[in-house]
């Protein structure tokens, strides 16, 4: 079986070495090493563990007798966290470089399980705390019974020195600074590395056969768990909250006002069913519903019709009904204090921006799935 060491790594591609040496020194053999980083943990990477010249990473093959032809480890396999244009992102500062850096972790966990007889040790070790949280999530996802979790510890007065990435096999003096920003130095035959387990819960096993075939957002695997019925959509206006299918999603008051308002549209349309299956069926809002005064038998649920969907001028002619929508939802300003260029004044630009954005809340909240059958089109 084929071990693959699968990290995040941050501006201290340390990691990385101390990871391979601690998997070493319990035995365990690694084949591959693939990190995931940003552009500047890109260029720590390059800079240190793999430059050419004085590379750590050949260094403590030499140091240690392990051939380099037996871990696949190169410039290929350092994969940068990308925005939705491909281009690589400096740090991880948003919720939305968080969203492009899950997306990464999710690819290559679903690519290295993939095949049976791999084995992927996930290293949380290094990187922002939420790279770690984020290899940890794709782990639970995507994990097998072979793979394991590991984080390292490494004695604190070398975790943060930049001039240690392994102990070597001599003692050497390293250069290292206390508390007080003073130098001092200190012998690496005193320094701890330990590898240690995390333990944790795979849902691979519970998910449906189609989920398997390309990598998913986490909403989607995650709301493929939940079986309620019905399945009701939910929106809190003094809360800030869509509820689906058990799961909770905060939205801007403006974006919910807006979303509010077409969900009460198609809450409020029916349709009146025609004499046959020839003769199409017509919709009617419920004002009209009562003047034609038909059977309730003849009313139909609207269930992804067309016909009550309006242009952008039949919203704009409603724009008081989203406007006490936003007031409901925004209870803690007055209306006095708002931009009439905004959800006040919706022109059909930012009517568009305001929609996307929806969209996008609704795919990170209950996945591209669902969110396709909740959103706004």
């Amino acid at each position: 079986m084929k071990n693959i060491l699968l990290a995040v790594v941050g501006l201290s591609p340390q990691v990385v070495t101390e990871t391979l040496y601690a998997l070493h020194q319990q035995g365990r053999r690694v084949d591959a090493i693939h990190l995931i980083t940003t552009r500047e943990g890109k260029e720590a990477v390059l800079a240190s563990i793999l430059s050419p010249r004085d590379g750590y990473y050949r260094r403590y093959l030499a140091e240690y007798g392990i051939d380099p032809a037996t871990i696949a480890f190169g410039f290929e396999n350092v994969h940068t966290v990308m925005d939705d244009l491909g281009n690589e992102i400096g740090d991880i500062e948003s919720e939305e470089e968080n969203e492009w850096l899950l997306r990464r972790c999710l690819e290559l966990t679903f690519r290295f399980t993939a095949d049976p007889d791999t084995a992927v040790f996930f290293s949380i070790a290094g990187g922002r705390k939420t790279m770690s949280a984020c290899l940890m999530l794709a782990a639970e996802l995507y994990g097998r019974p072979q793979d394991r979790v590991y984080h390292v510890l490494v004695s604190p007065e070398f975790e943060s020195s930049r001039d240690f990435f392994y102990p070597p096999q001599e003692s050497v003096a390293v250069e290292l600074w206390d508390r007080n920003n003073q130098s001092y130095r200190k012998e690496t035959r005193y320094v701890r590395v330990n590898l240690v387990p995390i333990p944790f819960v795979s849902i691979r096993n519970q998910l449906a056969g189609d989920l398997l075939r390309e990598p998913k957002d986490p909403a989607t695997l995650m709301m493929n768990l939940v079986r309620e019925e019905p399945v009701r959509l939910t929106i809190d206006l003094p809360a800030g909250k869509v509820i689906y299918r058990g799961r909770e999603l905060d939205m801007m008051p403006a974006r919910l006002a807006l979303y509010t308002f077409f969900a009460l549209r198609k809450k409020e349309c029916q349709r009146l069913a025609g004499p046959s299956e020839h003769e199409p069926s017509r919709t009617f809002p419920r004002p009209e519903r009562e003047k034609i005064g038909k059977n309730t038998s003849d009313i139909v649920s609207c269930r992804g019709c067309a016909e009550c969907y309006l242009d952008f001028q039949g919203i704009s002619d409603r724009q008081r009904e989203i406007t006490e929508l936003y007031r409901k939802a925004a209870a803690d300003r007055e209306l006095t204090e708002m931009s009439d260029s905004g959800i006040l004044g919706l022109t059909a630009e930012n009517f568009n921006s305001y929609k996307g954005k929806i969209r996008k809340n609704l795919e990170r909240g209950f996945g591209a799935q669902d969110a396709a059958r909740l959103a706004i089109v």
